[in-house]
């Protein structure tokens, strides 16, 4: 067990990968730097019928009894079943701590939001375990082709069962924006100008985690972080990383050609002048993630995201009302405190922002292209009710009446 740990509580880490050989290098890695690390390992099967999967779980590490009493399958929700192994590893163990590999079909921080949530009834894991920087290690062949395809749809494991399959491209960005830290893998006599590129991108897509270059002769005392608590989660739990109106990070500057531009307004946008900038804004985006304001839906969160060459808008909660006391209680902290620093007398919180991640890119033209999608002054005097009838060919017309 880490000397990290507070006294009392042991230390959870979650350890993913685009490949099974890159996550069980960082599996190697971290058992390096913690050897009396248990790891966990877990595969689930889903049929596609929408019933709960087979979980498959796996212990390396500790005492031969415990892994035994772990290893087996189960059918049913996931994070209830993970849930209960790390109590009971709790339970028989002092301070322990646990590296939870899960494969690639999982959505890390929706997982990890409902793994930590505490039923009604139970001891929250939190009583048991800190948690430590999520791990993800990068193939960079396999980088670049996963956030180039969308041709493919995978289902990946969150908190909804019935959510809506992604793009791999999708599923590979947000693995890798889940991390604190990313292990890129390289081989002796490789391709060093793919993976600095690699690096490079890995920087703008995340940029407040670590990225460790790993060889075969890896420095392994550069992953001590993983055998800390993470300070991260103390003030904010995984479930506020869900929110989707929290400001996206961005890296300044060009690295290997690879930038990110931020755009903002806080002027609603018209759909089908936004749905005519898109050729002039998406070239050359690998990744781009925000939220909007549309002028056809005021009081709705939509959500932007795009990996490759697909673009996804979605409508994703309400913004926030000076008069909705019980929606301001439910919100996070962290977006209490934002809508106080972007509160506008007369539009409240609601404001447009995204940061656009490629190669290349053209930062003048894309600003310039977006904000002639918003209205003018002319458009926005007309008021809410007139924006209604705006057509917007993005996210279907709204039907007549008060948005609901």
């Amino acid at each position: 067990m880490s000397a990290g740990a507070n006294a009392g509580r042991g230390l959870l880490g979650l350890v993913c990968g685009n490949t099974p050989e890159v996550r069980g290098r960082v599996l190697d890695l971290l058992r390096c730097a913690s050897p009396d690390a248990l790891v966990l390992s877990v595969s689930v099967h889903a049929d596609g019928t929408g019933r709960y999967p087979f979980v498959q779980r796996f212990v390396m590490g500790g005492e031969e009894r415990r892994r035994a009493s772990l290893c087996h399958g189960a059918t049913g929700d996931p994070a209830v079943i993970i849930r209960q192994d790390l109590d009971t590893i709790a339970r028989t163990a002092s301070r322990p701590h646990v590296a939870l590999a899960l494969p690639d079909t999982v959505d890390t921080v929706p997982f990890l939001a409902e793994l930590w949530r505490t039923p009604l009834g139970r001891t929250p894991l939190s009583h048991h375990y800190e948690l430590a920087p999520t791990a993800v290690g990068a193939d960079p062949g396999r980088l670049l082709n996963d956030l180039r395809c969308v041709h493919r749809a995978t289902r990946v494991l969150g908190h909804d069962p019935n959510a809506a399959p992604l793009t791999v491209a999708e599923a590979a960005a947000r693995q890798l924006e889940a991390a604190q830290v990313m292990v890129l893998r390289g081989r002796s006599g490789g391709d060093e100008g793919r993976r600095e590129g690699c690096r490079a991108l890995l920087g703008h897509l995340n940029p407040s985690a670590v990225v460790h270059l790993d060889s075969d002769d890896a420095d392994v005392t550069a992953l001590t972080a993983l055998t800390r608590p993470d300070p991260g989660w103390s003030t904010a739990g995984p479930a506020d990383r869900l929110d989707i109106v929290t400001p996206v990070l961005r890296r300044r500057g060009v690295d290997h050609g690879v930038t990110s531009v931020l755009w903002r307004s806080r002027r609603p946008l018209h759909p089908e002048r936004l749905a005519e900038s898109l050729p002039r804004v998406m070239p050359s985006v690998v990744r781009s993630r925000g939220h909007l304001w549309s002028a056809t839906r005021p009081r709705t969160v939509i959500s932007w995201r795009s990996a490759g060459r697909h673009l996804e808008l979605r409508e994703a909660g309400r913004w926030l009302e000076g008069e909705d006391a019980a929606a301001w209680r439910a919100a996070s902290p962290q977006r209490r405190t934002l809508a106080s620093w972007y509160w506008d007398d007369y539009y409240g919180e609601r404001r447009n922002e995204i940061v656009f991640t490629g190669a290349d890119l053209d930062a003048d033209r894309l600003r310039a292209a977006l904000d002639s999608a918003v209205l003018d002054d002319g458009e926005l005097a007309l008021g809410a009710e007139r924006w209604a009838r705006l057509p917007d060919p993005l996210l279907g017309d709204v039907a007549p009446g008060p948005e609901s």
